[in-house]
């Protein structure tokens, strides 16, 4: 019996790198990465208006994401809410039932100049779109070292 395989170890999946070319593939791997989700959930989005956040699947995943722990949080970060609050009755509801565990940010003036869409999970996963105006995107699983510096910039945007 190998005793160096913890159970949270085991329990991860296998490290992986992908380059994602439609924005409709960029909408499946934000599922795959919010059901890989233990504690936190960080978006950083323009408006969320193009990867299926105002879907009710979207909402389910999220529901579910902030049930699996009582410390789960999930951070939204965008230049602009206006989509967001005409076109995402569901996730404005998660923000009234689940207010200790989800915040949205909106980026200052000096922000606004990131056009590169972002999803981090529990710094180890991410997705990682080139600019807003493009479809490509890189999705990483189980790589903290190559999530950290998104952490950071994310933590920059709004000042934390």
């Amino acid at each position: 019996m190998d005793s160096s395989t913890s159970p949270e170890t085991a329990s991860r999946p296998a490290p992986r790198e992908s380059r994602l070319d439609t924005v409709a593939a960029q909408t499946a791997a934000i599922d795959e990465l919010i059901g890989l989700a233990q504690q936190k959930l960080q978006v950083f989005d323009i408006d969320l208006s193009q990867t299926g956040w105002d879907t009710a699947a979207r909402a389910a995943n999220v529901v579910a994401f902030l049930r699996r722990a009582p410390s789960a949080r999930f951070e939204l970060i965008v230049h602009d809410t206006r989509w967001m609050e005409g076109s995402c009755p569901r996730l404005l509801n998660l923000l009234k039932l689940y207010s200790d565990a989800i915040t949205i940010y909106r980026t200052g003036d000096e922000a606004r100049v990131a056009m590169d869409p972002l999803v981090i999970v529990d710094g180890r996963h991410y997705l990682h779109r080139f600019h807003i105006d493009q479809p490509g995107a890189a999705l990483v699983i189980e790589n903290p070292q190559l999530a950290m510096p998104l952490v950071t910039i994310a933590g920059t945007v709004v000042g934390l």
